[in-house]
């Protein structure tokens, strides 16, 4: 007999439409996919472009490589910088421009901002220069006047600009992401800093500001949860002798209480050597894995497992009629896409094989 996490489960599929070139596909709210291509990012809806008939993007932004973009609902823009966050409208004009200290390490924003899914507020993390050598947590020898402090996590009004909060978070981050939880009650930023990993943190947004409601270390968000959970995703990373651990795990993001953990060398042909490239949110019940094995015999596989959401537990591996890569694009109903050369497919889930 199978192992559980061996039973095949059929991806029934439902569609083939071509790749972006050198790009890849987000889904975000209300319907829609971000497609990002070098130096351009746009906007269509979702039904649309896997259809095939998307004539234009409902959006667009030229983009410059040190910027990081993310669209608004009403087809603007907010875009990160060396050393400020801004906003565009539909049409390209600024709305408004926050200047922040510059990022250190590097001449390109650090941070991806986040729009709540109302489209009225916007969260991202920005540096803070230290005047005072010694109480700096970040010194540049090499760049006098250039120490920092911890990062900042600011709350923006998406139509001003304006600080609603800041908090201060135990980072220097070289990456820098953020995301809303679906009903706009959470907001939650992960930042990597350089020897310690994937820091995260979640707050709830309030009339007065922001209330930290709880983090976690070594722990990157990979996608929300029915009922104020979180999905987590941590990363052999080998910055200590025991940190050779890939783990998925879920968070309760009011009371801050792990409520499931699993360990995905149990997915592994080859522990040591074996890579879990993310974890995806399918659905309320589902989460998608997809991994490198390494066989005894033969060549690398790329391989996708289908895990309960509650208890992450391994429900089987996906059973797919053409090649797939490591990339998958959950697209909250219950559908994802793979990527096979220059096409994108899309897929459904079919019934677990647990025959012999």
């Amino acid at each position: 007999m199978h192992s559980t996490e061996d039973a095949l489960i059929d991806a029934l599929p439902l569609g083939t439409v071509p790749a972006p070139e050198r790009g890849r596909v987000e889904a975000i709210a209300a319907g829609r996919l971000v497609v990002r291509t070098p130096g351009l990012v746009e906007v269509h809806d979702r039904e649309d472009f896997l259809a095939g008939t998307t004539a234009d993007p409902r959006a667009a932004l030229r983009t410059r490589e040190p910027e990081r973009a993310v669209p608004l609902p009403d087809g603007g823009f907010v875009v990160a910088g060396v050393s400020s966050v801004r906003a565009l409208d539909a049409d390209g004009d600024p709305r408004w421009e926050l200047a922040h200290d510059r990022w250190h390490g590097a001449d390109r924003a650090h941070s991806v901002p986040a729009v709540s899914p109302d489209g009225r507020l916007v969260s991202v993390v920005v540096p803070t220069l230290e005047p005072e050598k010694e109480k700096a947590a970040l010194v540049y020898d090499l760049e006098p006047g250039r120490n920092y402090t911890w990062d900042e996590l600011l709350l923006l009004d998406a139509a001003t600009g304006a600080v609603l909060d800041r908090r201060q978070i135990r980072s220097l981050a070289s990456a820098a992401v953020a995301s809303w939880g679906p009903d706009g009650d959470a907001v939650v930023v992960s930042c990597w800093t350089a020897w310690q990993s994937w820091s995260t943190w979640w707050a709830e947004p309030h009339a007065d500001g922001l209330r930290m409601a709880g983090g976690t270390w070594m722990y990157a968000p990979a996608g929300f949860l029915p009922g104020g959970r979180m999905l987590t995703q941590r990363y052999a990373e080998y910055l200590f002798p025991d940190d050779d651990r890939d783990e998925l795990a879920v968070y309760d993001l009011r009371s801050g209480e792990q409520t499931a953990l699993t360990d995905l060398r149990e997915l592994a042909v080859d522990p040591e050597n074996d890579e879990f490239l993310s974890a995806e949110v399918l659905d309320g019940r589902h989460v998608v894995v997809p991994g490198r094995v390494h066989p005894a015999q033969g060549v690398a596989e790329l391989r996708h497992w289908l895990l309960d959401a509650a208890t992450l537990r391994p429900l089987g591996r996906l059973n797919y009629p053409v090649p797939v890569g490591e990339d998958v694009t959950a697209l909250g109903d219950g559908t994802w896409l793979t990527r096979d050369g220059d096409r994108l497919h899309r897929w459904a889930l079919g019934t677990p094989d647990r025959a012999a």
